[in-house]
């Protein structure tokens, strides 16, 4: 016999955990599948250990830095120490994500793998679950590059780069995208020589006046951009590692770190069997969120679309609402954030200027750097600018080059959406991690009361009889 939910969740990262929370709140009976660590990419192998890691590297390089303000000091990198921070900030964080914190909520946790056996029904372990919603958020995975060699050589990507042993002494990166710039800042201020190979220029989707700031920053501090050559071939072992370039030229270094995209991590749930169709990108999607079977949603990482945690995030509310609800709610990209989380940071909202152009031909844009800034000139760091893009006279586009250029975007987002209240706020994408958080979390709280209600609750239990019902 099927054991029967209102919602199954597969995946239980940023996407899955705010779908299976959001669900539950409303008092659907909700089942949550997870075969690996509870919190996904994002807690364990990414944003979390990666933002910690350039905290780290941000402190090495303000010891440095000093002396230009009078402030002199030499410091010393223990890997080690930099490694438990990085533990810290994950163990500090983990309770959000944890299984008990979501078990005390109702759901049904499951540690094990999920494949569909029909267009409603999972085989979960030795269980069978059914149910008249199902998601998937099972995120993604490394992509790695089809280069002679590379499957034979001790290579890293971000799933294993911070669990190292050591401080690599030349970091080798294949990939100019933000993981491997970020990366390879980080690792240069910790001590690392850096080399950067990317066949096409750095940051290229980012606008290009912004990204040229955040790239003669990093060849300031040293790191070396080896761009517009395709690796060919790799041979090494541990501590020497070859990378060959298109060229003919070599390029040795102690360690290499493969940060050349990601891949939907799809391949063993048996989509077929449940009529839901995938393309290279992953689990081809509507505005809904729904897959080709409409009783079966994608959100996060391992649909077609843009992979960020805040994305996933709002991905996760969106078909809560529409789950619990019956609330057709569609994707609005108008107001989409990212950073790089780079020193200066790059943040972008809406459209970058070259996008606006080819969207609307005509746009016009204001500039203005810190240079003019007096807090800027004050803390000894002028460089970067706030590019701002409108279409006639609306704005469609910011883009920020600076110090803490990411918790400068909050105001843009309601802006252009046009949603200037705090409820709209609690609902808003807000990079992810930014102090900005701070604000939607407080405006969330503010209306969960009121969101999460007797009458909601009720509503959404007429929604989930009917449902089941017509299962």
């Amino acid at each position: 016999m099927s054991e029967r939910f209102d919602l199954i969740v597969i995946g239980a990262g940023s996407a899955g955990l705010t779908a299976a929370g959001g669900a539950a709140m409303f008092g659907l009976k909700v089942a949550l599948v997870e075969a690996g660590a509870m919190g996904g990419e994002c807690l364990n192998t990414g944003c979390v250990p990666s933002k910690a890691l350039l905290a780290a590297a941000a402190c090495a390089h303000g010891a440095r830095d000093g002396a230009r303000f009078g402030v002199g000091a030499s410091p010393t990198v223990t890997w080690s120490g930099v490694r438990t921070h990085i533990a810290g900030a994950i163990a500090a964080i983990a309770p959000n994500d944890a299984q008990e914190r979501f078990e005390a909520m109702g759901i049904d946790v499951i540690r094990t793998r999920a494949h569909f056996l029909d267009d409603r029904t999972l085989g979960v372990g030795n269980r069978r679950l059914t149910a008249p919603r199902i998601v998937i958020a099972t995120g993604s995975n490394p992509a790695v590059p089809a280069i002679e060699g590379l499957a034979d050589v001790p290579y890293l990507t971000n799933e294993t780069i911070f669990s190292l042993d050591v401080l690599p002494d030349h970091l080798v990166i294949l990939g100019g995208g933000a993981v491997g710039i970020e990366m390879a800042q980080a690792f240069r201020r910790l001590g690392a020589a850096v080399t950067v190979i990317a066949p096409h220029p750095p940051l290229a989707r980012d606008d290009a006046e912004a990204a040229a700031v955040v790239l003669r920053a990093l060849r300031d501090e040293g790191v070396v951009f080896e761009t517009g050559h395709q690796a060919t071939r790799i041979v090494g072992q541990d501590g020497k590692i070859t990378v060959t370039l298109a060229d003919g030229r070599a390029i040795t270094g102690s360690h290499l770190l493969v940060a050349t995209g990601r891949r939907a991590n799809i391949a063993d749930l048996d989509l077929a069997s449940a009529g839901v169709e995938a393309g290279d990108d992953g689990i081809v999607v509507d505005a809904q969120r729904r897959s080709a079977n409409k009783r079966i949603y994608a959100i996060g990482d391992c649909r077609a679309g843009p992979r960020l945690t805040h994305v996933a995030g709002y991905e996760g509310s969106l078909v809560a609402l529409n789950i619990a609800l019956g609330l057709p709610g569609k994707v609005d990209w108008r107001a989409l954030p990212h950073v790089l989380y780079t020193d200066p940071e790059l943040a972008q909202i809406g459209l970058t200027e070259a996008a606006a152009r080819e969207k609307y031909g005509e746009v016009d844009v204001t500039r203005d750097t810190f240079a003019d800034n007096d807090r800027a000139v004050t803390e000894g760091d002028t460089r970067g600018f706030l590019k701002l893009i409108r279409h006639r006279r609306r704005v469609v586009g910011v883009t920020i080059v600076g110090a803490h250029a990411g918790d400068l975007l909050l105001p843009w987002t309601q802006i252009i959406t046009g949603k200037a209240t705090a409820f709209a706020l609690g609902s808003a994408i807000v990079a992810y991690p930014s102090l900005s958080e701070i604000a939607k979390a407080a405006a969330f709280r503010a209306y969960a009361p009121a969101v999460f209600g007797p009458w909601p609750k009720r509503w959404a239990g007429i929604v989930a009889r009917t449902r089941r019902w017509r299962a």
